[in-house]
């Protein structure tokens, strides 16, 4: 069985493939799934480049889709034939959270879904979106639910509230297309004049190019009539926080997702005091969020944006892709 492992030291030229051996037929509570799809993320990077540490040996990636073959004794929730999507935390099924490291994520703590196929837990997968291929699929896991429940979970999202976002990568743009759902009014922010024309065809009401607005938050502001906005998906972390703290509104939410700028920083605690604002940071989400991210795009017939794919054995070549940013939404990888 192919499978795209990352052998120490980890870099990208040493992403190797190999023969694995076949994981067998499922036992009592498992699901054997052919896998056909995933999507690269900021934090498979990390784990392919070393920043992250893995194992030696570690099959990447913690995106994946594909079809059950068969189901092990006591599985009623699937059937052979099912298309189903892996959970970022497979042990974290419903509640509030209770993870706080990636021991047990694909791709990282344990192995992931650059693999033909696996034979796990039937409570690591959830049903994919009806319509949507392996690659499609594959982008809810991580940067889609993360999205919906920045918005949705946490912020309680409702229609006529004003949402910023920061970027066009896969989260951001999740974001947006979930915020116009619900009838919001976005933001987005971003480098590429090009970038932030397509994301106006995607719904966004409002665009800003930091680089030649480095005071962006001052101009969010002045965009909401001096109120702010309701909603921050702040993906910058240290570098762009202090600029989202001015951006929302007295008593808005921020969720704090991404490290893109460093992993530690000064916090303007002040200004933060000054909005009320709630900053909650957050990883992914739970199985029952994943299902409840489903039911939603199939009620809204939301499609993925997908910039390119690769094949599996093109792996490192799509991490390279992503290091150059030039993307706009998700990287997929299928075969």
């Amino acid at each position: 069985m192919k499978a795209m492992a990352l052998r120490s030291p980890a870099g990208l030229d040493n992403i190797v493939l190999e023969d694995r051996a076949d994981p067998g037929q499922p036992g009592a509570g498992e699901i054997r799934v052919a896998l056909h799809g995933a999507s690269l993320n900021f934090h498979d990077l990390g784990v392919a480049t070393g920043r992250m540490k893995a194992d030696d040996g570690r099959v990447l990636l913690a995106d994946g889709a594909g079809v059950v073959e068969s189901v092990g004794d006591g599985v009623t929730e699937f059937k052979a034939g099912d298309s189903v999507v892996s959970c970022f935390f497979p042990d974290w099924q419903d509640g509030t959270p209770t993870i706080g490291d990636f021991s047990r994520t694909p791709g990282d703590g344990i192995d992931g879904f650059a693999q033909e196929a696996v034979v796990l837990p039937a409570t690591a997968f959830t049903h994919a979106p009806k319509g949507y291929d392996a690659v499609e699929a594959a982008t809810i896991t991580t940067a889609g639910l993360t999205a919906w429940r920045a918005l949705v979970t946490d912020g309680k999202l409702k229609a006529g509230d004003t949402v910023l976002l920061l970027g066009t990568g896969g989260v951001s743009i999740w974001a947006l297309q979930i915020a116009k759902a619900f009838g919001a009014t976005v933001a987005i922010t971003s480098s590429s004049d090009e970038k932030l024309a397509r994301a106006k065809t995607l719904g966004a009401d409002f665009t800003l190019n930091y680089r030649t607005q480095p005071a962006w938050g001052k101009a969010i502001v002045e965009w909401t009539g001096g109120r702010g906005v309701d909603h921050v998906v702040e993906v910058g972390g240290p570098g762009t926080l202090p600029q989202s703290i001015e951006a929302v509104r007295v008593g808005g939410h921020i969720s704090l997702i991404g490290v893109l700028t460093g992993g530690a920083g000064e916090v303007p605690t002040a200004a933060l005091m000054g909005k009320q604002a709630r900053l909650q940071g957050l990883i992914v989400g739970s199985r029952r969020e994943q299902q409840d991210f489903v039911r939603a795009l199939e009620a809204t017939g939301i499609r993925p944006v997908i910039d390119r794919r690769f094949g599996l054995e093109e792996l490192a070549e799509a991490f390279r892709y992503e290091e150059g940013a030039s993307h706009f939404g998700k990287i997929g990888i299928a075969w």
